[in-house]
């Protein structure tokens, strides 16, 4: 199995299916965790220096952070509904407590925090949605957390790719501190698929092609993008969602365009 995907694994003992750390991903910024909680039970963790977004994926849900506490949150009860998530930005040095009141699946978003920001429930509202691309490569986008909004390192967002469609494309990269041209993010894909028992392609590549990898990559896989172009196809019949972390030194979003495939990029004015 290549090293960039993670499968999911059985529920341990706090529902933890999942899980990408620094340490694992051979990187310095993100960490990602998915947990699927039975109704009535409760996770409770300890931020410590890392900032986090917790995405309801799908069920009902209470937050409570040390300030402030969330009651009866979510509205989806799955991520194919297509209706924005209720999510809950946590800062470091505080603790989250998740208590399920139907079954749900959280995705946890991790990257290094200063305390900057105060914990905040981000309703469906507040959620911008973005029609990107066109005819083969359009796709619907949720801005859970965009560099518009206050945060430390975090970015997500997450992605709708109706079948046989390709998104984050044409092909761009973010692997280099080269401001204001590009910079440095590492990158993370959490991956659905509707129905589960499909798959979609991802294609992680850097210029001189010492990365070049295409993934089949199937339900609740994580792809880890530690450089490179990295365009996600999904296949006729099975429609696609994925959630992507995204963290660096500096807190902005520039990309760079594979110069082969510039062309593309007519009419289409973000690529994510």
């Amino acid at each position: 199995m290549s090293r960039l995907i993670v499968k999911p694994k059985g529920r341990d003992e706090e529902g933890k299916i999942l899980e990408v750390t620094p340490e694992s991903a051979g990187w310095k910024y993100v960490g990602f965790e998915v947990y699927s909680l039975k109704q009535g039970e409760t996770l409770k963790k300890q931020t410590e220096d890392k900032e986090v977004c917790i995405v309801l994926l799908s069920g009902l849900a209470n937050v409570k952070t040390n300030k402030t506490v969330f009651e009866n949150i979510g509205k989806r009860m799955s991520v194919f509904e297509g209706t924005p998530p209720y999510s809950v930005y946590v800062p470091s040095d505080d603790v989250f407590e998740v208590h399920a009141d139907t079954d749900v699946d959280i995705a946890v978003c991790l990257a290094p925090g200063k305390g900057t920001h105060e914990a905040r429930l981000i309703a469906p509202e507040d959620v911008g949605i973005e029609a990107r691309g066109y005819g083969h490569m359009s796709r619907t986008v949720h801005n859970i957390l965009p560099e518009s909004e206050p945060a430390d390192s975090l970015l997500v967002v997450e992605v709708y790719t109706p079948d046989g469609n390709t998104s984050s494309y044409p092909p761009h990269k973010h692997d280099k501190d080269n401001l204001p041209q590009e910079s440095y993010l590492e990158e993370t894909y959490y991956h659905e698929i509707n129905p589960q028992q499909g798959f979609v392609f991802q294609r992680v590549y850097n210029d001189d092609r010492s990365l070049d990898e295409t993934l089949a990559v199937e339900h609740r896989n994580v792809v880890l993008v530690p450089e490179g172009y990295h365009p996600v196809s999904s296949v006729p019949g099975y429609s696609s969602y994925y959630l992507n972390v995204m963290a660096g030194p500096i807190r902005t979003w520039k990309f760079y365009n594979d110069p082969d495939h510039e062309w593309l990029f007519i009419n289409v004015m973000q690529t994510k």
